[in-house]
């Protein structure tokens, strides 16, 4: 993005990220995030929903998402519940670092909407739409930093 970008040029689209592990817990995740474009009047018609297999999968597709220079911001969907095994340390520890990277790389928001939790009781509580869903809050975090980085950008 070059100094004279104007914030009449930047993208207006939304990407999401869903991963399809602990699905049911997701898809409410997902709810939850188009009910928060809805109320802040982003048409549906402005983004795009992806899904992959797993949390491990969400830095990749947000790296391609991210370089397509389409977006103002991408969400990351998931649920990754801890079990007897280091796989859960593996897991959520690569899903954050690799879209933490993805957001610095393209001066982008990308947002970290991955439970990480020790039961799916805990996940499932954090889903609830009508208990502060996380989905809900990832998609205003998003918005929110897109309108600063266009505020910095563009001041």
């Amino acid at each position: 993005m070059n100094d004279q970008t104007q914030v009449s040029e930047m993208p207006q689209r939304y990407g999401i990220i869903v991963s399809r592990f602990n699905g049911p817990i997701v898809e409410e995740m997902l709810q939850g995030a188009l009910e928060a474009f809805d109320s802040r009047g982003v048409s549906r018609d402005l983004i795009d929903i992806q899904y992959v297999p797993g949390a491990f999968e969400l830095p990749v597709v947000a790296t391609a998402m991210a370089a397509t220079e389409r977006y103002r911001g991408i969400i990351a969907l998931g649920a990754v519940i801890r079990g007897d095994t280091a796989h859960f340390e593996y897991v959520s520890g690569a899903c954050a670092h690799g879209l933490s990277q993805v957001g610095i790389e393209y001066m982008l928001p990308v947002i970290f909407g991955v439970l990480t939790t020790d039961t799916v009781e805990q996940a499932l509580e954090r889903a609830e739409r009508s208990q502060g869903n996380k989905g809900y809050e990832m998609a205003m975090a998003a918005m929110e930093t897109a309108d600063v980085l266009d505020q910095v950008v563009n001041p």
